[in-house]
């Protein structure tokens, strides 16, 4: 062979190695600061993975909350700022209704890791949910859930008559029915107004996460921690994929960033469902604050509740979702609380295990030749 042939081959096979080599590497949207379980250990999570998962084909770069924040995420994914974001449902309800109604029945949540996985299962075989993040020009790559919710107050509660007239901060719309049902009095307040609003009177106390106390200090106001439990926030979009980025992956990257993503999930659950919750209360009980398992009563109450909510939410997606066949959607959910409480009994709480399992039941029976496409 002809020295130039040669060394033209050789040439050649250098440019298309160092070809194969060269990341692409995505803009990453936590839309949140580092302090916060969507940065970490939600998004660096994913950073971490994404180079191993995909053969190096795949890193990522975290873009600061100052550039995309959870209220205009879904802007900055249509535009291309971020090609990975974390989207909430109940920001855009408009957008994406079916996942929003979810959100909806955050009282069915128990146990986080459950609601995680099911609200993850439930929007991959929802085919309405896959029309809608087509239409928003995203692919949909899991969920998390928060900690069971619980009051945090400056009022001891014990009894239902306790509850007559508290205002109390509520995150959403299943909150505040609740507080009305129990004739308490929600009030509209986003969680980072939640410490200014308690400490001027305006709020007795809130319907949130045990981390709030420490995310919030709300250590420093409140006085009780009451544990009855008040359902999750799982109505979560932790990777919304913009639709460009999405189709120019191979089926194989597709495969490793599902993989990688799944893997930051079933993290960012196990940080915001339980250590940070853990943490937040052992400070609590440092500063003196007093936990009160109310009366029984009160989770009768409760439970009646939910009971009688799952009728209205049929008649909220009917009426402000549009969505016609919600009660079947509903039961869907309700199948899968119960496939995924299973699942998680027999594999525990750690969240190896649970990535393993989440990836078995779901993500390994994606065709990713044509999911979000």
């Amino acid at each position: 062979m002809k020295p130039f042939t040669v060394a033209l081959g050789l040439a050649a096979g250098l440019y298309l190695s160092a070809g194969a080599l060269e990341a692409e590497e995505l803009r990453l949207g936590p839309g949140a600061p580092p302090t916060h379980p969507a940065h970490t250990p939600l998004y660096s999570t994913l950073t971490e993975e994404l180079p191993k998962e995909t053969g190096d084909a795949l890193t990522g770069r975290i873009l600061g909350p100052e550039v995309a924040s959870v209220g205009n995420m879904k802007g900055a994914l249509q535009s291309g700022v971020v090609q990975v974001g974390n989207l909430l449902p109940l920001y855009f309800p408009g957008d994406l209704p079916n996942a929003a109604l979810m959100g909806d029945l955050a009282f069915l949540g128990r146990d986080p890791h459950v609601m995680g996985a099911a609200m993850t299962e439930y929007v991959v075989t929802c085919e309405d949910c896959q029309a809608e993040f087509d239409q928003l020009g995203a692919a949909f790559a899991g969920a998390g859930s928060s900690d069971v919710y619980v009051l945090l107050t400056t009022k001891p509660v014990r009894t239902p008559e306790d509850l007559k007239g508290l205002r109390l901060r509520s995150g959403g719309s299943p909150f505040a029915r609740w507080a009305e049902y129990v004739g308490a009095s929600p009030v509209n307040v986003p969680v980072g107004d939640t410490f200014e609003a308690m400490s001027q009177g305006v709020i007795d106390g809130t319907m949130g996460s045990a981390a709030d106390l420490t995310s919030y200090r709300l250590v420093d106001l409140a006085e009780y921690v009451i544990d009855l439990p008040l359902g999750t926030y799982h109505a979560t979009v932790n990777f919304a994929v913009n639709s460009d980025a999405w189709r120019s992956m191979s089926p194989d990257e597709r495969r490793g960033f599902m993989r990688a993503a799944n893997k930051a999930n079933a993290a960012f659950t196990q940080s915001w469902g339980y250590e940070r919750s853990d943490i937040a209360r052992q400070e609590a009980e440092e500063a003196g604050l007093e936990f009160i398992e109310p009366d029984q009563e009160l989770f009768d109450i409760t439970d009646a509740f939910l009971e009688e909510d799952l009728e209205a939410v049929v008649g909220i997606a009917e009426n402000q979702y549009g969505i016609a066949d919600a009660e079947a959607k509903i039961e869907r959910f309700q199948e899968l609380v119960e496939k995924w409480t299973g699942i998680i009994d027999g594999v525990g709480h750690d969240p190896d295990a649970i990535a393993e399992a989440t990836q078995k039941e779901i993500w390994d029976n994606v065709d990713y030749e044509t999911y979000g496409m």
